[in-house]
């Protein structure tokens, strides 16, 4: 519901709307939940994954809704990749169920749109440790990481984490600006 609210305030105050990632699950595309002009919405998942070109990881999402997100990382950094299902009771309980591949002697890099408490992130990481990784990192376009979300990733095993700058946070490894750069060109002047 506030989506659409925003959206359409949004909308009202610019000609064109450009963003990376939007977490877009209820809706098909960017216009639908702000129908400026021009609506553009960009994926930061190729550049994640070009962070781990050839380095063999294996690219994991956390729930059916990361799938485009690791999917892409995946293609970008040739390597394979794989989904959890999420079962989701409330903020900070959450049940997940790793998909049936293997995990022994394995760097396994956790994908996402975004990272908020951590809870989700935590218990695939715990998982996957159990499963016999060797090493388990986690990448995100949005860190917002709120309350002890870093310390619950820690405590969970998670040796790496990085994201985007798209939202200022110690984590920021991959700049957007030539991503955003490259869109604002398409524009009309």
């Amino acid at each position: 519901v506030s989506q659409q609210i925003i959206g359409r305030w949004l909308a009202d105050l610019f000609d064109a709307v450009i963003t990376i990632d939007p977490h877009l699950h209820r809706v098909g595309a960017l216009d639908e939940a702000v129908p400026a002009g021009t609506a553009i919405a960009l994926s930061a998942a190729p550049l994640i994954g070009g962070t781990f070109r050839a380095t063999g990881v294996l690219m994991l999402g956390p729930d059916a809704e990361a799938e485009p997100w690791v999917r892409a990382a995946a293609a970008a950094a040739g390597c394979d990749a794989a989904m959890c299902r999420k079962t989701r009771r409330g903020d900070r309980d959450v049940e997940v169920t790793l998909p049936a591949v293997p995990y022994e002697g394995r760097h396994v890099v956790i994908v996402d749109d975004v990272a908020s408490t951590g809870q989700t992130l935590a218990a695939v990481a715990r998982q996957v440790l159990a499963r016999g990784a060797r090493r388990v990192g986690v990448a995100v376009t949005h860190a917002l990481l709120v309350d002890d979300a870093d310390a619950v990733l820690r405590a969970a095993g998670v040796s790496e984490f990085l994201s985007t700058d798209s939202v200022p946070h110690p984590s920021n490894r991959i700049g957007t600006a030539d991503l955003i750069a490259a869109a604002l060109r398409t524009l009309p002047r």
